[in-house]
């Protein structure tokens, strides 16, 4: 509770041993962070969880004021604990800042809660949200495809190392049975001829993994950032659209008229700040849709020929589309064609 708060044990703020406050800058900042701390870890966890961020700081303040406010260095100023113009530094920078954000985080976290309650209103651009959530889908069906296509090419590289194995098996009884020569090295052939066109396939669904992964985890998320930030400025824009509307339905009086201006202007900021990050996602859309499809066409023609090529036992036109795509591939050197090669 609030009176338990007031009861109970802060860290002092330490002063010198003449009764002087310690008032060396970065000391005085920690020793407020201190004692801030000390605050919140007098309360139980119940009256942590209802105090706000706003009522708590004005209580730090009161606890402040109350404790020195008869020295003439320090003043409070807008709920901040800070130092008299001849004594500001960074580190009282540094406290005012803290101060901002957590009035902002609460701002938005109280927004997003009224959000999932149902309670406060949101702001919905219908188009632009149906292509982030089209682009999230494609993002999540992409990567099943890259997951699949690995599979592929593991299970393949797997059954060429056992046609290679095969293949050997063939050629060593070929030369150990003379009777059964030919017939041993035909079959020795054609193992690792599809041994060898099994590699040339592998290089391409390899290179149709390699592309379409960069496409998903670089130049997709890169688009996926600027989401994330257009919808956090989205956030911030309602929790302070939110804050002006509950000021302008109050009652006015000089206090409140001059929080009404300081509203304005902080809706003003996070208005200008929603509406340029809106901006740029929606061209990032615009490009990112463009290189998507340039990149999936090359890469979807490229994955049917090499399947089609390798199955329809096309080893020229296999290699033709390694080519066409400058994909390339290591061959072992030095062998002669294979019976099956030459005819």
């Amino acid at each position: 509770t609030m009176a338990d708060c007031h009861r109970g044990s802060a860290a002092e703020i330490p002063v010198t041993s003449n009764g002087d406050l310690d008032q060396s800058p970065d000391k005085v900042f920690l020793r407020v962070g201190l004692w801030a701390q000390s605050l919140a870890s007098s309360l139980s966890p119940q009256s942590r969880y209802f105090l706000t961020v706003e009522l708590y700081l004005k209580l730090l303040v009161q606890q402040v004021s109350a404790k020195y406010s008869h020295h003439p260095k320090i003043m409070v100023i807008f709920g901040a604990v800070v130092l008299s113009d001849d004594l500001k530094n960074p580190a009282m920078e540094k406290l005012d800042l803290v101060r901002k954000w957590s009035i902002n985080t609460y701002k938005c976290t109280r927004q997003i809660l009224s959000e999932k309650l149902g309670r406060g209103s949101k702001t919905v651009d219908l188009e632009l949200e149906a292509q982030i959530e089209l682009l999230r889908e494609n993002k999540r069906k992409y990567q099943n495809v890259i997951k699949l296509a690995q599979a592929l090419a593991s299970q393949l590289s797997q059954i060429m190392q056992t046609q290679k194995l095969l293949g050997d098996a063939f050629a060593d009884l070929s030369l150990k049975s003379p009777e059964l020569h030919e017939e041993f090295g035909y079959n020795a052939d054609t193992q690792r001829l599809l041994s060898k066109n099994g590699e040339t396939l592998l290089a391409a669904i390899n290179f149709f993994i390699s592309s379409v992964d960069t496409l998903v985890d670089k130049t997709i998320e890169d688009t996926m950032i600027n989401i994330k930030q257009y919808e956090a400025a989205r956030v911030e824009y309602d929790a302070y659209r939110t804050d002006l509307e509950e000021l302008n339905l109050g009652p006015r009086d000089g206090n409140t008229v001059l929080k009404i201006e300081q509203s304005q202007q902080q809706f003003q900021i996070h208005r200008e700040k929603f509406e340029r990050m809106r901006n740029d996602v929606s061209v990032k859309l615009k490009f990112l849709e463009e290189n998507k499809v340039k990149v999936l066409h090359n890469q979807l023609i490229l994955f049917h020929n090499a399947i089609a090529a390798y199955y329809a036992g096309n080893q020229q036109q296999l290699e033709q589309t390694l080519k066409q795509f400058h994909i390339k591939l290591k061959m072992p050197g030095g062998e002669s064609p294979s019976w099956l090669e030459e005819h």
